[in-house]
């Protein structure tokens, strides 16, 4: 299953895709299901309920559908308990950095100021000469997740959304300690415009085989496999559990193949197979866009 959170009439409202390429506004099919996505995501619905569901979102007449070409995407939603970052977990990208490639994961946490969604500005602060935007996997908590072994940790997730995780990388070649201070200023997490449930973003293939591109103004940076990740996502999951808990709706960006530097006037993008590539325009702060 796919959702996304779209704009109607102003306001931001959960969906999930049906058939003919349209959106069902959740709200038309449970009005608990008011707003966005987090709101499905907390109430921990099991599989079978999310299938009933999206079958119940087949039946809706058409004049009830938002056409996909139509649809304004926002954010999946904005407010989730943590953002969870992981770094250097390609060895392509720590070599960029002139770092090594951790033994365990190395992590860090974003506010949810710094969240946007699919077509909202990336803005390039002040304080920062070199800014960069990272394309990555992310991972949806789908449930309380406390101490869970590798074998049972995708089974905690909800479903998977493509990142722009950005660094003001100039500020943190200044001391390596400044990590969260570089990667905390708004606009410097995007995601979406979909979350997909696991199941139908593997439809038989293998996680491992997943491929993610960071790109610039339509050109490429740098791709790279999940195959290729240090740490993947399910020792993620488990590794950072073992020290604290995950809620629904928590994200877990796992890592950038590559960063490409980012200037006013461009567009980043974030390509991951199997979803709709993410976009964000740049522009520098306290200035329209270039």
């Amino acid at each position: 299953m796919r959702f996304a959170t779209i704009d109607i009439d102003g306001h931001e409202q959960a969906a999930v895709a049906c058939h003919d390429n349209q959106w069902a506004p959740l709200d038309r099919l449970d009005p608990a299901l008011s707003g966005d996505l987090l709101v499905l995501i907390e109430q921990q619905r099991g599989a079978d309920e999310l299938k009933e569901l999206a079958d119940r979102a087949e039946a809706l007449p058409d004049d009830r559908l938002i056409p996909a070409v139509d649809a304004v995407y926002r954010a999946p939603y904005r407010r989730p308990y943590k953002v969870w970052g992981i770094g250097l977990n390609y060895g392509d990208h720590a070599a960029d950095l002139h770092e090594e490639t951790p033994e365990q994961p190395a992590s860090f946490i974003k506010g949810h100021h710094t969240i946007i969604g699919p077509g909202d500005d990336i803005v390039i602060p002040r304080q920062s000469a070199r800014t960069t935007a990272e394309a990555e996997l992310g991972l949806v908590i789908g449930r309380t997740t406390t101490e869970v072994s590798r074998a049972d940790a995708i089974d905690h997730v909800f479903g998977v959304c493509a990142v722009l995780d950005q660094t003001a990388e100039d500020i943190l070649a200044l001391n390596p300690r400044y990590l969260t201070r570089s990667k905390n200023f708004p606009t410097f997490f995007s995601f979406g415009p979909e979350i997909v449930t696991m199941d139908e973003f593997l439809d038989g293939r293998e996680l491992s085989d997943v491929e993610i591109s960071t790109y610039v103004d339509g050109r490429p940076v740098r791709r790279n496999v999940v195959a290729n990740m240090t740490h993947r996502p399910a020792e993620l999951i488990s590794f950072h559990s073992q020290m604290m808990p995950f809620f629904p709706g928590d994200l877990i960006s796992t890592g950038t193949p590559g960063a490409g530097v980012i200037q006013p006037g461009v567009v980043a993008e974030a390509r991951v197979d199997g979803l709709l590539p993410l976009l964000n325009p740049v522009r520098a702060q306290n200035s329209g866009r270039s």
